[in-house]
């Protein structure tokens, strides 16, 4: 293997990485893979992973759909990977958003079936939340959190909220809450001095308290699957710190839903423990991009495809 897992960090995506095709050269090279999909397939009792393969891109990019298929391309190149190597010994594991998800089941915190479950539900609640309270979601370049979280505050009143969503790295932020303040805030940030501000094709604001209408729900059906212990330290979004025992991961992934993804922090902390080297596990590499920004002196890896699996030998 070309790196040492003793300093090397598993990391899954979140919603955005999708793509029609995800996972299908995966399934045809690997019986593993394909046996993961028709697992998913039965679970959910329709063909998600056709969906992926060769579905309509406006259907796989509907958020119901879009992340249990990341959450699905995750664990079946991860599945690949623990079998290809079954005595690989893994020190950290993270995922950005709903990719803590796709960790955790990873990480043996959740199965693979209660993990599935999860994913398709929250998609379905947060596509639930955007009907009911419809929000805005906008990408902020070249501001530092502080400043910005400053402006969010401006720029929010007690009927109207917008805060940061997103702490992807530095000079790239994503804020999210109410249309009319994310409006104001993308405004106040250009006059405060950031590069850029650019609405985000999405009618659901998530991690922000929008997603409150659907919280409870969301805390029932989180309170209801099966958690364990973590068999490989899981750094969680919420607190940017590892997810201690199977209390902890239920409690960050209940607070996630209206919390900030701190990315940032959760790499810089991988980063301290002596992390080097960063694993992109499923679909694209859009996390390796933003870690890079992190740690510029770091390693990054896609396992998504057969030759990304060939290039590990």
């Amino acid at each position: 293997m070309k790196f040492n897992l003793q300093t090397t960090a598993l990391i899954f995506p979140g919603q955005g990485s999708q793509v029609v095709g995800m996972g299908k050269d995966l399934a045809a090279q690997h019986p593993i893979a394909k046996q993961t999909f028709e697992e998913a397939d039965a679970i959910l009792g329709f063909s998600l992973s056709q969906l992926m393969m060769e579905g309509a891109a406006d259907e796989l990019n509907d958020t119901e759909n879009t992340q249990p298929a990341l959450f699905l391309h995750s664990i079946a190149s991860y599945r690949v990977f623990a079998h290809l190597y079954p005595d690989a010994k893994l020190v950290a594991l993270a995922g950005h958003s709903l990719g803590e998800l796709s960790a955790l089941a990873a990480a043996q915190v959740i199965s693979f079936e209660d993990g599935l479950r999860l994913v398709r539900k929250r998609g379905e609640l947060m596509k639930h939340a955007g009907q009911l309270a419809p929000g805005g979601m906008a990408a902020i370049l070249g501001m530092d959190i502080p400043t910005l979280d400053k402006v969010c505050a401006e720029a929010s009143t007690p009927d109207e909220i917008v805060q940061v969503a997103n702490d992807n790295c530095p000079g790239q932020v994503v804020i999210s809450g109410a249309k009319a303040a994310v409006e104001r805030a993308m405004a106040g940030a250009k006059a405060a001095g950031a590069k850029r501000a650019l609405p985000l094709a999405v009618s659901i604001a998530a991690h922000s308290t929008l997603m409150a209408p659907i919280q409870a729900e969301w805390n029932q059906t989180v309170g209801s699957a099966n958690f364990s212990a973590p068999q490989i330290p899981v750094v969680g979004n919420v607190h940017a710190l590892p997810l201690s025992d199977e209390n902890s991961a239920r409690a960050d992934i209940i607070a996630q839903m209206q919390s900030r993804v701190r990315w940032t922090e959760s790499v810089q902390y991988m980063v301290s423990q002596g992390i080097n080297t960063f694993v992109e596990v499923g679909t694209g590499s859009v996390l390796g991009g933003l870690i890079k920004r992190i740690a510029s002196d770091v390693t990054t890896y896609t396992l998504g495809n057969p030759q990304d699996f060939s290039a590990l030998e």
